[in-house]
């Protein structure tokens, strides 16, 4: 806590130095919906800035991909559609391997173990950001991943022609080498895809069902800890650059804080999402050993496929991570 205190004293003393003689806005688009907790943090870390700033910027929030859908935000950013906006790390994995760091399965499967994971990627990860005319600004995990279905699983045979609802090359890679048929949905539609039929399974957090109320379609969740991917939030590298320093410091101050909260929060929301699924009428509990034994051997496949592919800086972050055990 004596850390937050000291970013908050700080953020507030820079505060005192930004000036609002040409007050701007910047709409940050976000991928899930308002009550999720990526999102509350986003909500807190625009409010920051903009009290932080005495207005000279404004940051407003766009949930549930209203302004722009979660798989077009890092685009628009990019091009200078948005200023600034939140998307999950491992959904541009399709453009280069490294964004996967964080869903190579059973690599980081607790939040002290991703917490070292990030701090071996993130030098790598900027400077792959930083060439696509992105400045990171924070990350946040999401909690463990586990699988959903409408029916009892018990072995990968169990979850053969199952449609299963993927959000990255990762899960769609999981769905091939289980036999499962991937379908590219996002977060926000998860709900409808759900209760159509278009999906039938997916791999994500407890989070993600307790926000979109997947009770009302599916009935057990497996708890794997297959993963922890991450949230990042970025901005424009131009817009950034033509940014007053004294604006970017109340910016990093509260990117400081929002990332220290958010991580809070996922640890914290863990157990109470599981419980709300509980509560929602799901059998929530850990995998079988044999389906647990024959995910980590998929697993073992998936990281040999992504190390080949993300080359030798995808293998220097995991040697990184495995020097911190």
């Amino acid at each position: 806590m004596k850390h937050l205190k000291t970013l908050m004293a700080a953020t507030a003393l820079t505060a005192m130095t930004a000036t609002a003689a040409v007050a701007e806005k910047w709409d940050m688009p976000m991928a899930y919906s308002a009550t999720n907790f990526h999102s509350a943090t986003g909500a807190e870390f625009a409010k920051c800035v903009t009290t932080g700033t005495s207005g000279a910027l404004e940051i407003v929030t766009h949930p549930s991909g209203s302004l722009f859908k979660g798989g077009e935000i890092k685009r628009a950013i990019q091009t200078g559609q948005a200023p600034i906006g939140e998307r999950l790390l491992s959904g541009h994995q399709n453009e280069n391997a490294l964004f996967g760091f964080d869903s190579v399965p059973f690599l980081a499967t607790s939040f002290d173990d991703s917490a070292k994971l990030w701090e071996a990627a993130k030098p790598t990860i900027e400077k792959l950001l930083d060439s696509q005319n992105l400045v990171l600004l924070y990350a946040v995990p999401w909690p463990p991943q586990g699988l959903y279905f409408k029916k009892e699983v018990n072995s990968v045979a169990d979850m053969k022609g199952v449609k299963f609802r993927s959000y990255n090359t990762a899960t769609a890679r999981l769905a091939e080498l289980t036999g499962m048929l991937p379908v590219q949905i996002e977060a926000a539609e998860i709900s409808q895809a759900f209760a159509t039929g278009v999906a039938e399974s997916m791999v994500s957090s407890g989070s993600t069902g307790y926000d979109r109320k997947v009770w009302e379609s599916l009935t057990h969740f497996y708890e794997v800890d297959a993963w922890l991917p991450r949230n990042y939030v970025m901005v424009n590298k131009g817009v950034w650059e033509g940014t007053d320093d004294s604006v970017k410091a109340v910016i990093r101050g509260c990117a400081s804080i929002a990332e220290y909260a958010g991580n809070y929060r996922s640890k914290e929301y863990t157990g109470f999402t599981l419980n709300g699924l509980r509560a929602g009428g799901m059998t929530v509990g850990p995998a079988s050993e044999g389906l647990v034994n024959e995910l980590k051997e998929i697993g073992k496949t998936m990281t040999a496929e992504w190390l080949e592919n993300a080359g030798a800086e995808g293998k220097a972050i995991v040697d990184a991570f495995k020097a911190m055990q």
